[in-house]
């Protein structure tokens, strides 16, 4: 799988890419009733995201602007996001109503996912202490510096390797109005360098009271997650648990069925899965009765086998 589609929302409210240079912009949306969409690759080649960004700040009222998503930057395969971060810490004073900031939607053509060059998002965070929901996309170079913010609600790292280091400092924040988390852990080709231990101060909750939805996916490592989840005590306040886009075996679903109770989720999303067919209907018949949505979707989970018998199988995203 590759991501084939830019952000279709954000905040709930529908994506709208700002015009080019030589575009009309004397009708354009209601500044709060999309999410903004600014990216280099729509604009002429020699005006960086910089540029863009400041005939959007000179062409819509920001004071109204709920929602903006950071597309690519120029060469974004080889450059950080460093000169883009500083043009929004720049114009936060511009900016009152924004509460959704998504960094790096890029799609397979512009820059795959594990070439998206990244850096510290700690001080956007900072910077925009009233954020609702934070979201960044590619995982080389990214940073996220243990921090506080008491308005963040949802958190989304999309990665085909994510970093230890930004596992850690994410466990390490103070969250409290946090209901959603979704990490994509990945695998070491592409930097995912983490333990399960390092996902330790995240299933403890300590730092995390309202979290509801929790996705830890994409990861190689799958089994070993599913099998901290089965005494992971923020289980229990979990309405939605997603376990998907990894590689997850029968080894990981058996220990995750053998820990504590699952019937009280609304739903566990395990597709893109390696599970047998018994350990399928094992998942099923533990949880459906109880009302829970399992989704058991293999998706495009295959295997290949060497000749030699060695068997080798894929997260949903990896380069």
């Amino acid at each position: 799988m590759t991501i084939g589609d830019h952000l279709s929302s954000l905040y709930r409210l529908p994506s709208h890419t700002f015009p080019g240079p030589d575009a009309p912009t004397d009708k354009l949306p209601e500044p709060d009733t999309v999410a903004w969409r600014i990216s280099s690759e729509v604009y002429d080649a020699n005006e960086d995201w910089p540029d863009a960004f400041a005939r959007f700040c000179a062409a819509v009222d920001t004071t109204r602007v709920r929602a903006l998503i950071v597309g690519a930057w120029q060469e974004a395969y080889d450059s950080d996001p460093h000169a883009v971060i500083a043009s929004l810490l720049a114009a936060r004073d511009r900016f009152p109503a924004l509460r959704a900031l998504f960094l790096g939607d890029m799609v397979m053509e512009e820059c795959e996912i594990s070439w998206i060059n990244q850096t510290d998002v700690g001080p956007l965070l900072a910077g925009f202490p009233a954020l609702e929901e934070f979201g960044v996309r590619g995982g080389s170079g990214l940073g996220f510096t243990a921090l506080e913010h008491g308005a963040l609600r949802r958190l989304v790292v999309e990665t085909g390797g994510l970093p230890a280091e930004v596992v850690r400092g994410i466990g390490a924040s103070d969250l409290p109005a946090l209901e959603h988390l979704d990490l994509w852990l990945g695998t070491p080709d592409y930097g995912g360098d983490s333990e399960a231990a390092d996902l330790e101060p995240i299933l403890s909750g300590a730092r995390l009271p309202r979290l509801r939805h929790l996705a830890l996916r994409n990861s190689e490592m799958q089994d070993a997650v599913a099998a901290a989840m089965a005494a992971a005590p923020i289980v229990e306040r979990l309405e939605v648990l997603d376990l998907s886009m990894g590689v997850l075996t029968d080894e990981g679903a058996v220990a995750l069925l053998g820990g504590q109770p699952l019937t009280h989720l609304k739903k566990l999303d395990l597709h893109h899965h390696y599970l047998s067919k018994p350990v399928e209907e094992r998942v099923r018949e533990t949880l459906a009765p109880a009302g829970v949505e399992v989704d058991l979707d293999r998706d495009d989970a295959e295997e290949d086998t060497e000749e030699d018998g060695t068997v080798w199988r894929y997260v949903a995203v990896g380069e």
